[in-house]
């Protein structure tokens, strides 16, 4: 039996396959260009693969799907059975797919609610989870959206780079741009803040910057039911370390996922990537 409401999201919400298919969530793709040739995000190329390229210095870019895309997705829900569709994306500040979407929706054959979740990653994807928990109890299209937005507005999602380097080339770098002139002699953590990638704070080291990283989770976090995310690029040994500190010093955790990023993130951050993702329930 189908359900009333479709949950759509896009390939940078990084949400396991099993979950996916568990919760019936359709993630769009994103794609990948490398060098001349176009990839789509999580079946065309993988994380290590464009971790090689970026090693390589090759010319990577990025590119939102087409409105077209989206509009298969929606018609494909409808016929499905579905009377209404929730699509959540990436922040709107970093691309343009929550553009795209909703140019798609004013076509679409049922009623389509798209959302700037003004996040990325498992913050994107506990989102669109939100939403499917809700759609899966009968829930009706406003409730589902409802439930997404609430989780936007209770996740946060703060991250550490080895470089600068990449978010500046892609652009993406908002008001921590001030710290490409004394980078060498500062870590910076970063955080998403109304869907721009700005400055939490710098420290000296790596091994400092990921130990604010526990410590910033922790207290976020509080004491109640939370999910938590701990993603990565070609550092699993440090996402590891991460995951298993937050497990022992956060007991009310009811979903920590450990995962490496997909390659459209990665072609912004560049390996050595760690990011930690707390969203209350």
């Amino acid at each position: 039996m189908s359900r009333h409401v479709a949950i759509v999201t896009d390939s940078t919400a990084y949400l396991p396959p099993q979950t996916m298919e568990r919760h019936a969530i359709t993630a769009v793709p994103l794609t990948v260009v490398i060098g001349d040739r176009a990839y789509e995000e999580g079946t065309e190329i993988s994380a290590r693969s464009l971790a090689e390229a970026l090693q390589k210095r090759r010319h990577v870019t990025t590119s939102r799907p087409g409105p077209e895309v989206f509009a298969e997705a929606y018609r494909d829900a409808a016929a499905a059975g579905a009377r209404g569709i929730v699509s959540l994306h990436l922040s709107a500040e970093v691309s343009g797919t929550y553009d795209a979407a909703v140019l798609a929706a004013r076509e679409a054959p049922v009623p389509v609610r798209v959302v700037d979740t003004r996040m990325v990653g498992m913050a994107l994807g506990f989102c669109a989870l939100a939403a499917a928990e809700v759609a899966e109890a009968g829930g009706s299209l406003d409730e589902a959206a409802a439930a997404a937005e609430k989780r936007v507005a209770n996740t946060s999602a703060y991250f550490y780079v080895d470089t600068l380097d990449y978010l500046r080339k892609g652009g993406r770098i908002g008001a921590a741009q001030a710290l490409l002139g004394s980078a060498f002699a500062v870590k910076p953590l970063l955080e998403l803040d109304g869907g721009r990638i700005e400055l939490r704070e710098k420290v000296r080291t790596a091994s400092k910057a990921i130990a604010r990283l526990e410590e910033i989770a922790v207290e976020r976090a509080g004491t109640g039911p939370v999910d938590v995310a701990v993603h990565h690029l070609s550092a699993p040994e440090r996402a590891a370390v991460l995951a298993d500190r937050l497990q022992k010093r956060l007991p009310a955790i009811e979903d920590l996922q450990v995962s490496e990023v997909g390659a459209v993130i990665g072609a912004h951050t560049g390996p050595g990537l760690l990011a930690v993702v707390v969203s209350p329930r």
